[in-house]
């Protein structure tokens, strides 16, 4: 018999996140989050989310041991935005039973419910930059610390419940370095500085930490991602946040910046991958040895790939060809560093300018994360 158990303290909630590990412990392509991330994304004390997002969490138990968890989430700021009154689920992930994965989720539409939410929603997270989507293609390609990982029989499981159906299909490409910058790349990039004069920026520190400019990249963010599923606007203290998570650690030869005069119309954020190092780690503690491995990454850049985490070119832009600036760039450090491969971020399966911008390079779809959907 499958027992359901709310989340009340933080010994509890340790058990939560503790589960993802236990579970996919020895898994080859699976990636251990770091632990610290988890709990803090988790706590209402620690995430600004919780400004404009309600949570609780289950766990399963079955004679008395864990055998799966999940999250339900409401963001009354994204309901808002799409007009409709949703409950998500997310960080869910369970044994391969039925009897497991249903109950977790009837957890969660029974949360919504009393608050009066009439559909649900995942995986989702609190906001964008959370991981999103259920992996239903390529689990034997190794995954990346921004995204979801989990075994075939979750879409199996999803496919067998009544009423969830694809709401929204995410890919992502494996794209190889290449060995100098495609022609198409740089005649675009020559025309453009030509006819529009737009340019690359490499920031500073100073100028992205006390100048502003990493808040103006965060809000170039919410102006390029308003339209994208799910998405609701970035707050002032959760860009703070993303902006001491990311930016203050950043190797900022990887972060490009595209300017018109003094305006910045476009950006790219890349990151070493940390996936090999994180697998080196303790269950994703950066202690007591787990920090080596993730200072080889971030100092000496001691892999092959790199991720690229974000980028976004206003609208008016695109067609003027400020993404061939970005990449145009962002090429030449990955070859001066090393890089082999580069991994996008996952990508709305519809969004065909996005997608398209790929021909010009070798890249191959590697991935395929699925969010589902159910009226209540």
């Amino acid at each position: 018999m499958i027992e359901i158990r709310s989340v009340k303290n933080n010994k509890q909630l340790r058990q939560f996140v503790q589960f993802y590990y236990d579970l996919y412990r020895g898994n080859e392509y699976a990636v251990p989050y770091l632990y610290s991330d988890e709990m803090a994304t988790l706590r209402s004390d620690k995430n600004p989310s919780f400004e404009c997002c309600e949570s609780a969490y289950f766990l399963a138990y079955r004679e008395g041991k864990v055998v799966g968890r999940v999250a339900a989430i409401i963001n009354y700021r994204a309901n808002k935005r799409w007009d409709c009154n949703q409950v998500r689920f997310g960080w869910f992930d369970f044994i391969d039973d039925i009897e497991v994965s249903t109950a977790l989720l009837k957890a969660v539409e029974n949360w919504g419910r009393e608050r009066g939410m009439t559909e649900i929603a995942g995986p989702l997270g609190f906001i964008d930059t959370d991981r999103e989507g259920m992996l239903i293609e390529g689990f034997d390609q190794l995954s990346t610390m921004y995204i979801n990982y989990n075994y075939p029989y979750y879409q199996q499981h999803m496919e067998r419940m009544s009423g969830f159906n694809k709401d929204n299909d995410y890919v992502e490409l494996k794209v190889k370095v290449p060995e100098k910058v495609p022609d198409k790349f740089a005649k675009i990039t020559e025309l453009v500085r030509s006819r529009y004069g737009l340019r690359v920026h490499k920031f500073t520190r100073h100028e992205l930490i006390k100048e502003g400019y990493g808040k103006q990249v965060f809000d170039l963010l919410n102006a390029t991602y308003k339209d994208l599923y799910g998405f609701s606007q970035l707050s002032e203290r959760q860009i703070d946040k993303l902006i001491n998570d990311y930016i203050k650690i950043a190797d900022l030869n990887l972060v490009t910046a595209i300017m018109d005069g003094d305006r910045m119309v476009g950006f790219g954020i890349t990151f070493p991958s940390f996936s090999r190092a994180l697998q080196k780690t303790r269950d994703g503690r950066v202690f007591p040895f787990g920090w080596w491995h993730l200072l080889k990454i971030l100092k000496w850049h001691k892999t092959p790939i790199v991720d690229l985490l974000l980028i976004g070119v206003l609208p008016e832009y695109r067609n003027k060809g400020a993404n061939a600036l970005i990449f145009d760039d962002l090429i030449r450090w990955f070859q001066r560093y090393g890089f082999e491969w580069a991994e996008t971020g996952p990508q709305m399966e519809t969004n065909e300018g996005v997608l398209s911008q790929w021909q010009y390079l070798d890249a191959i779809q590697h991935r395929r994360h699925r969010c589902y959907r159910k009226i209540l």
